[in-house]
């Protein structure tokens, strides 16, 4: 949920291009922003305050393959500075806000200041470059100053588009030699051969596809006009100009078969035959999944991507051509799991790999990306673990889940689900704004079909309903939590309101009470799996800004400088006269309900909905709310292969099963933040080294 929260809304596009905080500006009235915008930290400003783009407004919408999602309205005041003002709903989630920008003579921004309301809060934000030569800005992540000189400042979070055409301009003058950036980086523009023409309301567009490097863990596409200026960018969520709603469908197969491309020499270097030769790992702590325990002293022979042999430290030869690894000081650990790791994008899968994860589920990918990633994992083109996928299934509606089927009836539902299995993929998801009544007879085929059925529990359903209804898994413990939520936060819950509601009331909940019970009870008994993804919630409750979130603040030293400053985004915006404070109680709250719901014997899965850095401050709150080390780890490692059907071949180390393993420094049964220090990865027969690991996804550096 988190990573369709903030900038990473549009995943072909991580960068939020920005902008300064204006000075003198004439008032609302006469096209311009207030003299004292409200400074970050305030209220934000209502969106009937905001700025109202006229006629002669060039408009951009935001959309996916299921729906329109909002729209960005660019134009040039009588003063000659620029405006934006941006509107979307997002399956509830809302940015309102406007922005006014200058440039000095160079094309730099030299003046911005940004106003409104995103799904991380207050969107206040202001940048000014004085006499002096120095910028200075204020905004939700980060306050500062430095000399402009020839830097681009790059906006914590004003409307998309209002500094592309601008960036793309000066990124094309810096040549080989990249811009600078404000607060911090250096971006580089590549130009690509791939083109296309496309119909539109004009007549035909002729498109380039061009790569910015600098602003996310992997390059950023982009799509020049003929005259070398931004035109949109394209994702599972895209940004284009109106009147070119059908573009993405006929420019996402051309910018994906570059991506994939520009993958092979990096997957190729990892495929290297020494990589795949016999490797023993001696006296590791290992951590046996299967039985709950850590088993010091241990020698684990890898030979042919399979586990050969296991025995005592010093007792296992190495074979001919192989290799021995000191494991002195570290853990051996079956390569983790995440339960919940949206994968579209080939060469984030990267990032798996670097973060030890081996295996996953994809609760949400599309069709296209599901056929895609399997089969280049099957022919080597693609590096990232094994995953199973699940698309979602969503009542066609303004709020229904971006990149879903979409359908409009139960007989049109059970016709999705057999799509899901005519694709040969592993189950399906069913989302928020589906009709309570649709979820029986689909799960029920879907059942018939072989197929997992989970997802968010839909407005005007329970999380018990969706079970009987035919659930085999909860997804979010906000959906788990709704069980005792009061009706009005249930029948909403398509919207905000399946966050603000636990945010609200979960402080309050006594997981003693009969109704708690009654619910931990029924769980157990019907065998349904939860997929918690508590960190999302940690973000999103506890986050007020400026420091650094508690799932990736590990790697904020380690990651691009634009990554790290979206780390310290503020968390959701405080409803009615709640205080940051109360929603951290509302956290703890639902830290404590896993704990229970572990306790009364419902099976846990652990997943991130982000981008896997953050699975190991997964495991970690488990056991704030009281698993055991072991048992936090196996939620990351047998658990997942357990309810996937895959734990006679993978989740634990036994002999004769694949080597999906990860060698962390340290003693994992003394600190589960171990688990972060990957030195070794196996995986899919290759033993890769986590630094070169690090490296191709686009870290700097090691975690903290």
């Amino acid at each position: 949920m988190r990573l369709a929260l903030a900038t990473l809304l549009l995943t072909a596009a991580p960068l939020a291009v920005q902008a300064h905080p204006l000075e003198g500006e004439e008032g609302r009235a006469a096209g311009g922003l207030s003299q004292d915008p409200p400074g970050p930290g305030t209220r934000p400003l209502p969106k009937e305050q905001l700025l109202v783009p006229p006629a002669e407004a060039m408009r951009m919408v935001i959309v996916s393959d299921s729906a329109k999602h909002g729209d960005v309205w660019l134009w040039t005041q009588a003063d000659g500075s620029s405006a934006a003002r941006y509107s979307q709903s997002l399956r509830g989630w809302i940015t309102e806000t406007d922005a006014v920008a200058r440039f000095d003579a160079a094309g730099l921004p030299a003046a911005l200041t940004v106003r409104g309301v995103s799904p991380d809060g207050d969107a206040a934000e202001t940048m000014s470059v004085g006499a002096d030569g120095i910028a200075r800005w204020q905004a939700t992540a980060d306050r500062g100053s430095a000399p402009l000189g020839g830097s681009f400042y790059i906006d914590n979070g004003a409307p998309r588009g209002l500094f592309d055409k601008a960036l793309i301009a000066a990124l094309t003058r810096a040549g080989a030699a990249g811009l600078p950036l404000l607060p911090t980086g250096r971006a580089y523009l590549d130009l690509t051969d791939v083109t296309a023409t496309i119909p539109g309301p004009a007549g035909e567009k002729k498109l380039r596809l061009a790569q910015m490097r600098g602003f996310g863990m992997t390059p950023t596409s982009t799509w020049l006009d003929e005259t070398g200026a931004a035109w949109g960018q394209i994702g599972w969520i895209s940004f284009v100009p109106a009147g070119y709603e059908a573009a993405p469908k006929l420019l996402r197969p051309l910018q994906q078969g570059y991506q994939r491309e520009a993958l092979r020499e990096i997957t190729a270097s990892f495929m290297a035959p020494a990589n795949k030769a016999p490797v023993l790992f001696d006296n590791v702590m290992l951590f046996d999944a299967d039985r709950g325990r850590f088993v010091a002293g241990q020698a684990v022979l890898v030979v042919g991507g399979k586990i050969a042999r296991i025995g005592r430290a010093g007792s296992l030869a190495t074979p001919a051509g192989g290799r021995t690894v000191d494991g002195r000081g570290k853990s051996l650990v079956p390569g983790l799991w995440d339960a919940h790791r949206h994968a579209g994008q080939e060469r984030a899968l990267i990032g798996n790999l670097a973060t030890g994860i081996t295996s996953y589920r994809s609760p949400g990918s599309s069709f296209e990306d599901a056929k895609r990633i399997t089969e280049g994992r099957a022919n080597g083109t693609v590096l990232g673990g094994e995953g199973w996928f699940q698309p979602i299934v969503d009542r066609k509606d303004p709020l229904a889940a971006q990149g879903a089927t979409t359908v409009t009836s139960a007989v049109e539902a059970v016709e999705a689900v057999r799509k899901v299995k005519a694709a040969g993929l592993w189950g399906v998801k069913f989302y928020t704004s589906m009709d309570p009544a649709w979820i029986a007879p689909a799960a029920a085929e879907a059942k018939k079909l072989g197929l997992w059925v989970n997802g968010h529990v839909p407005a005007r359903m329970r999380p018990l309903e969706a079970v009987r209804a035919g659930y085999n898994e909860l997804t979010h413990i906000n959906f788990v939590v709704m069980q005792l939520m009061p009706q009005s936060v249930v029948d909403k819950a398509n919207t905000a309101a399946r966050i603000e509601g636990p945010a609200k009331y979960a402080k309050d909940l006594d997981l003693n009470a009969p109704e708690a019970r009654t619910m931990f009870a029924e769980l157990k008994r019907s065998g349904t799996w939860v997929d918690p993804t508590l960190v999302v919630f940690e973000s999103t409750l506890t986050s007020a800004g400026g420091v650094p979130q508690a799932p990736s603040a590990a790697y904020i030293d380690s990651v691009p400088p634009l990554v790290a400053r979206g780390m310290r985004a503020g968390g959701h915006p405080l409803i009615e006269n709640l205080t940051r404070d109360d929603y951290r109680k509302s956290f703890a709250k639902l830290v404590e309900l896993v704990g229970r719901l572990h306790k009364a014997g419902v099976p846990i899965v652990a997943g991130t909905d982000g981008e896997g850095r953050e699975l190991v401050r997964e495991i970690e709150l488990y056991e704030q709310g009281g698993l055991s080390k072991a048992a936090a780890l196996q939620t990351a490692t047998i658990n997942v292969a357990r309810m996937v059907g895959a734990d006679k071949r993978t989740g634990s180390i036994a002999v004769g099963k694949e080597a999906d393993l990860i060698l962390v420094d340290g003693d994992v049964s003394r600190d589960l933040g171990a688990l972060r220090r990957v030195v070794t990865v196996v995986s899919d027969g290759l033993v890769m080294d986590g630094d070169a690991l690090r490296t191709a996804a686009g870290y700097s550096g090691r975690p903290k």
